[in-house]
């Protein structure tokens, strides 16, 4: 049989071993290449995947809350008028150099720098809201009798901020001390807006730019025993006083003039001549002012009440039978307080015989009522009170040394606040900025403490405008 295989083509050609034919030349580098680009396209578009995951994280987080309480350098001292420098080294009191580190600064292009630590042992002396939120306080840091102070090394002025109602705090720097001695350095603070500030007491300070800096105003030798802010000004008491020691500026005190100033100047004039040179026939006595927003307020040293609106010129509206008595440390006279609720609505406190005695005038100090014996019988300490403050609903609260009293609006009788582990010694000064929040001061400034309420004046706790730890 014949062997078809032989006579079949296409079996003989499938039956051979096939050989694949080789690729153009260059196709082995064409593909290399390409590989490689796909590479780096895929790199690339991992970079921009990772570099979109990381700015979605920077969006997404939020920024962290620092719940710390912040600096207070001390500022620089000044002959005249002169600025207290911020950041760098700031010469203490009298040109020395200040022992603490002033917050550092930062230039347009640079990240804000983080504030630096209040001083350790800040006791503050004075307060002041502009609104529920902002304030300051001011007093001294350090350990008393090492400041750096060459003339008094007690003396180590520190001021520090709050914006969020005392629960956290920042500082800044402070006024200096250059007059001299018993009659330098400033122990009040008080602020029109959140930018002009003025610290007092006997010297007289004042700042523009919310605290960065402060200038010295020339009194001629006055001591500031008293200042206020209302409207768009500034009201304070020049006194012609004696006393020495830091504690006694406003000590023997033999007359008084009422000055002002705009909101951003520091050129200070007489109110008028029926507040000039009030006195009490010579003798050393004391005065205190209260503001309104559109109205002031003056307990003259004779118990004479002055009044009128704030861009005009003030006039004698009668006698309250409450006279002033010696100054207290902060200033203030001790026996005779002052408090304003409206315009026209004026209320006194002051120690009759040894009893206090409340009395309100609802016609701008004309005619006045007197609380009734039955109304003060919470006030167990009547002698002993420091301070008194009005509401703008009318509430009132006094603090005495052995408390603080509310006598809400609408009710007939005072009523002991509740106060926290009260302190040794009581308050020396209490403020109402809203109809439900105040601030006091205990009369034991070591205690680190300032007080506050936020329900009308009928419970009180501290908030210690100190950094945790020192």
């Amino acid at each position: 049989m014949p062997d078809d295989d032989q006579h079949d083509p296409l079996g003989n050609w499938l039956d051979q071993q096939v050989r694949p034919l080789p690729p153009p030349p260059g196709t082995f580098e064409l593909i290399t290449r390409r590989a490689r680009r796909r590479k780096l396209r895929k790199l690339a578009v991992g970079v921009v995947s990772a570099a979109a995951v990381v700015a979605a994280a920077v969006i997404a987080t939020p920024p962290l809350l620092s719940l710390h309480v912040t600096p207070t350098p001390v500022a620089g001292s000044a002959a005249g008028r002169q600025s207290s420098p911020v950041g760098g080294q700031a010469p203490g009191p009298n040109g020395s150099a200040t022992k603490y580190t002033p917050a550092p600064t930062s230039s347009p292009s640079s990240a804000a720098a983080p504030p630096a630590p209040v001083p350790p042992n800040f006791q503050p002396v004075s307060v002041t809201f502009v609104n529920a939120s902002t304030g300051w306080v001011i007093g001294q840091a350090g350990t008393p009798g090492e400041c750096a102070n060459t003339t008094n090394p007690d003396i180590c002025t520190s001021v520090a901020r709050t914006d969020d109602a005392g629960k956290t705090w920042q500082g800044g720097p402070a006024p200096g001390t250059t007059g001299p001695s018993g009659a330098q350095g400033v122990s009040g603070i008080r602020f029109l807006d959140g930018t002009n500030g003025w610290a007092f007491g006997p010297e007289l300070w004042a700042t523009h730019d919310a605290g960065k800096t402060w200038s010295q105003v020339n009194t001629n030798g006055a001591r500031v025993t008293d200042l206020e802010t209302a409207g768009d000004r500034a009201f304070a008491l020049w006194a012609t006083c004696s006393g020495t020691g830091s504690t006694a500026f406003a000590a023997d005190c033999t007359s008084y003039t009422l000055m002002t100033t705009t909101a951003g100047g520091d050129a200070w004039a007489p109110v008028g001549s029926a507040t000039t040179g009030l006195t009490d026939g010579g003798a050393a006595t004391s005065a205190v002012l209260a503001l309104t927003s559109t109205a002031g307020y003056l307990l003259g040293p004779d118990g004479a009440l002055y009044s009128g609106p704030i861009d005009g010129s003030w006039q004698t509206v009668g006698l309250t039978g409450c006279r002033p008595g010696t100054a207290q440390a902060n200033g203030l006279p001790a026996g005779a307080f002052l408090a304003l609720v409206n315009s026209s609505t004026v209320d006194v406190a002051c120690d009759v015989s040894g009893a206090l005695q409340v009395y309100t005038s609802a016609n701008s100090g004309q005619a006045w009522t007197e609380q009734p014996a039955s109304a003060l019988s919470a006030l167990t300490m009547p002698a002993s009170a420091t301070s008194l403050a009005a509401a703008p609903d009318g509430t009132l609260a006094l603090t005495t040394a052995s408390g603080i009293y509310v006598l809400t609006a609408g009710t007939a009788a005072w009523q002991q606040a509740s106060v926290q582990d009260p302190p040794n010694g009581g308050f020396t000064y209490v403020g109402m900025t809203t109809n439900d929040q105040g601030v006091a001061l205990p009369a034991d400034a070591s205690l680190h403490e300032i007080w506050m309420t936020f329900d009308g004046g009928l419970t009180w706790a501290p908030r210690t405008p100190i950094t945790p730890g020192n």
